[in-house]
């Protein structure tokens, strides 16, 4: 535990005060901030000061992908990415692909369909990764998939209904079922629930990213 006096935080153990930082966030297209040790990672930050539970943490190496959020619209590892680094820039995590009113993105749709989830503790960073990915390139062929999902682990599905989410995200995208907007975010919700990561009949609370861990 810690306490906060004049911009520097002291540990309760009377341990010496150490510096905070503000940090200013677009986070899923609301301007959020936290003041913060320049040691706090990003993930820390959006689960812990921000209460987007929705990012997931695994490894806390930067190996398995659960945590990872789109940076001014690229992929970036929260677990090994410093708040202070990304002071001013705009964060995409999974609770800003639903659209406003809660209607699930195209991936999020697709990852339902398909069965792209069991557990659904790895979705939330498959999903961002997959958002960039048709952002960027909106039919991708199967090497492109590979290689964009391929620093994510899955202990679950086997990838290959991950895939072939991918594969049908990239379809109604293209049916005009709605754009992915990866690169902003809207607001869908906290992200408070405490959940297991596990999912409904339908796969939607997964791929909503509603399930806490």
């Amino acid at each position: 535990m810690s306490r906060h006096v004049d911009g520097m935080s002291a540990g309760a153990d009377g341990s010496r005060p150490e510096a905070t930082h503000e940090v200013v966030l677009t986070v899923n297209g609301v301007a959020r901030s936290a003041r913060v040790p320049a040691r706090r990672l990003l993930s820390d930050v959006l689960r812990h000061d921000l209460r987007l539970t929705g990012t997931h943490v695994g490894c806390e190496h930067g190996v398995c992908g659960a945590c990872t959020v789109l940076v001014d619209g690229e992929p970036v590892r929260s677990c090994l990415t410093f708040a202070v680094m990304v002071d001013g820039a705009a964060v995409t995590t999974v609770e800003g692909l639903a659209g406003s009113d809660g209607e699930l993105s195209p991936v999020q749709r697709a990852f339902r369909e398909c069965h792209g989830l069991q557990c659904g503790f790895c979705t939330p960073g498959f999903l961002l990764l997959a958002t960039e990915l048709l952002d960027r390139s909106p039919a991708p062929g199967d090497d492109e998939i590979a290689e964009a999902l391929g620093g994510n682990l899955c202990r679950c599905t086997g990838y290959v209904n991950i895939v072939r989410s991918v594969r049908r995200a990239a379809a109604l995208v293209a049916e005009g079922e709605g754009g992915t907007d990866a690169g902003t975010g809207t607001t869908a919700g906290t992200g408070t629930t405490d959940g297991t990561g596990t999912t409904d009949g339908d796969g939607r609370a997964a791929a909503a990213g509603e399930g806490g861990g």
